[in-house]
């Protein structure tokens, strides 16, 4: 699990941590990425909001939002220390590199098909109704296939 992925952190701090409440906690989690040898691309204080829905006494919440790169070792570890910190109401890790992964090999696909067709002779684009048609197409063959 020492590979490098990219990660995102969304928590919620209760309404009652201070401006240096945040930061300090902010820098725990700094100094644990660090130690794990990652990186935080970005750190985002998306401020107080109201929540969805309460959570104990409470009605609304500072929401903070971080990009990170790291293992899934130090994913365990800074979950681990944020299920014991009783500030933070809920947080959330998700894994977005497998999402860029797909959206990059889509792109590569369309590029291709656009060069295949400009070598033909053609738009790189097909018409909007072609393109429908030929989306339907290839569902229907996918179907037949099954």
């Amino acid at each position: 699990m020492n590979t490098t992925r990219k990660y995102e952190l969304v928590y919620v701090l209760t309404p009652e941590v201070s401006e240096e409440g945040v930061a300090d906690l902010h820098s725990q989690i700094e100094a644990t990425v660090a130690r794990f040898g990652g990186q935080i691309e970005k750190f985002e204080n998306w401020g107080r909001r109201k929540l969805a829905y309460e959570i104990g006494p409470h009605k609304e919440g500072i929401y903070l939002l971080e990009s990170i790169n790291g293992s899934g070792d130090l994913m365990k570890e800074i979950d681990r220390r944020l299920r014991v910190n009783e500030q933070v109401l809920r947080h959330l890790v998700v894994r977005v590199d497998e999402e860029l992964r797909a959206v990059e090999r889509a792109r590569s696909r369309r590029q291709a098909e656009a060069q295949r067709r400009v070598a033909r002779g053609l738009p790189a684009e097909p018409p909007p109704a072609r393109r429908d048609a030929a989306e339907l197409d290839q569902d229907t063959d996918e179907g037949e296939e099954a």
